[in-house]
């Protein structure tokens, strides 16, 4: 049995240039970081994967959670500001791993068509645990393929923001895969007050484990997502 979580922080250069509300309402990104630290710190899950963590965010957590593996993928790509200046020290981006336990590195990969976005796989209890973030658009195409292809044929469990819904994440991977479902009174993972566009984007994907106690944790406008949990194994 693991418990594991997975959120996206939302690097403060996104919030800047998509001109979000997180932006307006934590002017000081350090403040805001310190909160998403110390809920991170607070968490009782032996994993959690975290999306869109800058640099700045990242260098927090080590600092507050000394006694954790972090596996780290880098990304090439650094956010850029368009709108307006950026207060981080640190501008790049990371997909995390945080275990508490014993792990074992598998592989780290950005998407080659989009290097801000990629997969960070660890071994845990005999588990491939994969973190994953997918593109929002149309170069995403081959992403999934090739998540199914590092998730083979053993016990996998997939975490992440995929930016579709439910129904299309299992299109998308096919058979053999299970796509976690959510309790109909969550909240939604990713809030939305306009577009078409699904506000359930987080997931937890197993082949291959069982999965329960699935749930969406509000965040209390720390970030434009919430956090997702759930126990595998």
């Amino acid at each position: 049995m693991i418990t594991i979580a997975t959120w996206n922080v939302l690097h403060r250069v996104h919030a800047d240039n998509w001109d979000s509300e997180m932006a307006v309402r934590w002017p000081q990104e350090a403040k805001r970081i310190a909160v998403v630290t110390a809920a991170v710190a607070a968490r009782p899950e032996a994993v959690i994967a975290l999306q869109e963590v800058s640099g700045d965010q990242l260098a927090s957590l080590r600092e507050a959670l000394p006694d954790r593996t972090f596996h780290v993928l880098d990304y090439p790509r650094v956010p850029s500001p368009r709108r307006v200046p950026s207060t981080l020290a640190d501008r790049s981006e990371h997909l995390v791993l945080i275990v508490r336990g014993p792990s074992r590195f598998v592989t780290a990969e950005p998407h080659p068509v989009d290097p801000g976005k990629g997969l960070l796989a660890a071994e845990i209890d005999g588990i491939l645990i994969i973190a994953a973030h997918v593109s929002g658009d149309r170069r995403r195409a081959g992403q999934f393929e090739r998540l199914a292809a590092v998730a083979g044929d053993g016990p996998a469990v997939l975490l992440g923001d995929f930016n579709v819904g439910r129904d299309d994440l299992a299109a998308a991977f096919g058979a053999g895969f299970t796509i976690a479902g959510f309790p109909p009174d969550s909240v939604p993972t990713r809030p939305r007050t306009a577009g078409s566009k699904s506000q359930f984007i987080d997931h937890v994907v197993t082949r291959g484990v069982p999965v329960r106690g699935v749930a969406v944790e509000d965040v209390a406008g720390a970030s434009d997502h919430n956090l997702v949990r759930a126990i595998v194994g």
